[in-house]
């Protein structure tokens, strides 16, 4: 007789395991504690050049406060002013410099006793689009002026 195939077990590796999107974790002071090939695919970061480091990596110099205002609201708060269903939109930093803009939803991760213990993200690369919508935004207001 074969074992019964865990898939919660298998699925969590599947996800986790990703190239598709980036899948990262923090501790509550904002160093990173996990990184998936998405991430190294998205950011260019390798995992042991991600791992141990501050998440300002891929935050943009200008956004690093807010981020960091925000960052230590949740951690005190263990909430997020962002539903569960919200995708956020911001701009994101790669390993040589360029500019992405990503979507990403926040995951809180508590230990048994309910503490923060870090706070994870899905986070998924839009340039593509924004840079699609932008232009057709310039498109159609050069076409309103004329």
């Amino acid at each position: 007789m074969t074992q019964p195939v865990d898939f919660s077990l298998r699925l969590a590796q599947a996800l986790l395991g990703t190239r598709a999107d980036a899948i990262l974790a923090a501790d509550p002071d904002g160093i990173i504690r996990f990184w998936n090939p998405g991430a190294i695919r998205i950011f260019g970061f390798a995992e042991d050049q991600a791992i141990g480091r501050s998440l300002d990596i891929i935050i943009p110099e200008k956004l690093r406060a807010r981020h960091w205002e925000g960052w230590k609201r949740v951690v005190q708060t263990s909430r997020s002013r962002y539903a569960a269903d919200q995708m956020l939109s911001v701009p994101a930093m790669t390993s040589d410099g360029r500019r992405i803009s990503v979507e990403f939803t926040l995951l809180i991760l508590h230990d048994q006793d309910g503490g923060i213990v870090g706070i994870g993200a899905i986070l998924r690369d839009v340039t593509a689009r924004f840079n699609e919508l932008r232009d057709l935004r310039t498109k159609v207001a050069g076409a309103s002026a004329g």
